[in-house]
């Protein structure tokens, strides 16, 4: 099974997390918080750990193989979620327990954006922008990073790369070289969280607040340095920005990188995924401005319309940003939001769910078997745009929908085993399991006052998510282990 070479390329990976709690150092510093002390004492702790398993095996450089890549995948951001709440431990302001902790640094490196802090404005600035780090680090997700390092290690990382990258089209480069495409992706996300973070210091963010939510917005995390989210601002332009690049980060950046290679944007126009998903959004922005609209829940329809539309992208995209306490809207809308988180963004973009072109596979999928039940003998292929999907990818996709279900029933009715009434039960677990965040009942504003066993659940539930069902429950199967 590799373990020397699984082992190697772990503690690697942990020498390189350990650098990324140098940063809430310097922040530290410029603020004069006094919150330095958690995070070189992480830093220090976690380069131990990672030397302590790389140096044994430090000359094992045997080539990665599938079954190898899945679980180093699985087990670094296991190790990576609980090597990231050690500040959160070590803290005096939040001072949290093992259990919150990792919930915290799961939800942050997940981008799910869960929180169980209370009185987000007066936490220190490093621990403030630390939050954010992470949630911008597990965006793009840090083994793609490691794929464009370890190469130059002696390391092939095609294997990590396919355990990784969601959605389920795993095999598509955009350039020939793996380490290059990961290397284009880096490029992409960095400079969106650039423009973004200008963008928001043009509308009126400070340079702090600005750099911290371009790097939420650009993961489509949903953490915010204030308890009131995006709401504290209370700035129609912030808003639009915000709006802008969740929309960008939820697009499949294969499509990004096609469109600034060709300086195009008929990559994005002739994409049957992209238009789906701008469809479903427009919807439920349309349904949702109009519904409040009629039910004068705000009095005038400009703030019906900015809310409506905010909060509809915001929750379908599942960022998570919140501009109004939507859990308490009226009628079917917050379900209905919470449904479209259920679809999520596209494949290969930051975004959570099942994604849009499973969405929409299952869609023609389903429609295929009524026109069979009207004509059985008719051969209908199933197609994405003019491209006819083969059987494998279809079966493929009905199996991730049938494990994505199972695991969401299995996990609803443990949740409500530990004492969580029905709705807070379901949309926490919808909202951990789409990587969305904030859920409804008593989860809608923060998950500090629900039992540590749930959180522990919740915790696995966010993990599943990001690494899309298979790559860690495969781990589960005799069948993986066996010779």
């Amino acid at each position: 099974m590799q373990r020397s070479t699984i082992q190697r390329i772990v503690g690697l990976l942990l020498m390189l997390f350990s650098i990324s709690m140098l940063p809430p150092v310097a922040v530290g510093l410029i603020y004069g918080d006094g919150a330095i002390y958690p995070f070189l004492a992480a830093f220090t702790w976690i380069l131990i750990i990672g030397l302590l398993l790389w140096f044994p095996v430090r000359r094992a450089k045997r080539e990665v193989r599938l079954r190898g890549g899945f679980i180093i995948v699985a087990v670094f951001w296991i190790v990576l979620g609980l090597s990231g709440s050690l500040p959160f431990m070590l803290a005096e302001s939040p001072h949290m327990s093992l259990t919150d902790s990792v919930f915290e640094s799961v939800s942050a490196l997940t981008t799910t954006g869960a929180t169980v802090i209370i009185g987000i404005d007066d936490l220190p600035h490093s621990i403030l922008f630390y939050r954010q780090q992470l949630q911008w680090m597990g965006g793009m997700g840090i083994i793609v990073l490691a794929v464009a390092i370890l190469p130059m290690l002696g390391i092939g990382g095609l294997q990590l790369y396919r355990a990784e990258t969601p959605g389920p089209m795993k095999n598509s480069k955009l350039t020939p070289r793996i380490t290059e495409t990961a290397k284009a992706l880096w490029y992409i996300y960095l400079g969106l969280t650039v423009s973004c973070a200008i963008a928001y210091w043009l509308a009126g963010m400070d340079g702090f607040d600005a750099i911290s939510h371009s790097f939420s917005t650009i993961a489509i995390g949903g953490f915010s340095t204030h308890d009131a989210s995006m709401g504290y601002f209370d700035s129609i332009a912030i808003e639009l920005v915000a709006v802008i690049f969740m929309l960008l980060a939820g697009v499949n950046f294969a499509l990004h990188f096609l469109a600034w290679r060709g300086f195009s944007l008929k990559p994005y126009l002739h994409d049957p995924e992209f238009r789906t998903y701008f469809l479903v959004l427009s919807a439920s922005s349309l349904i949702t401005c109009s519904y409040l609209y009629l039910t004068n829940t705000f009095d005038t329809a400009i703030e019906a319309l900015h809310y409506g539309i905010f909060q509809a992208v915001s929750i379908g995209t599942t960022s998570g940003f919140t501009t109004a306490d939507y859990y308490t809207w009226p009628g079917f809308l917050p379900v209905l939001l919470l449904f479209t988180s259920f679809i999520g963004g596209c494949a290969g973009s930051t975004g959570g769910g099942l994604k849009v072109i499973r969405f929409l596979m299952l869609v023609k999928q389903g429609v295929r078997e009524i026109f069979r039940l009207i004509h059985p003998n008719a051969q209908i292929p199933v197609k994405i745009g003019d491209k006819k999907l083969p059987e494998n990818t279809i079966n493929a996709v009905w199996g991730f929908f049938a494990l994505y279900v199972a695991s969401f029933a299995i996990m609803l009715l443990l949740v409500m085993m530990t004492g969580l009434d029905q709705i807070t039960a379901f949309s926490a677990v919808a909202a951990c399991l789409n990587n969305l965040g904030p859920g409804l009942g008593d989860v809608g504003a923060h998950y500090n006052n629900i039992n540590s066993a749930t959180k522990w659940i919740l915790s696995f539930a966010m993990l599943l998510g990001r690494l899309e069902i298979f790559t860690l429950l495969v781990l589960l199967t005799p069948a993986f282990w066996r010779k």
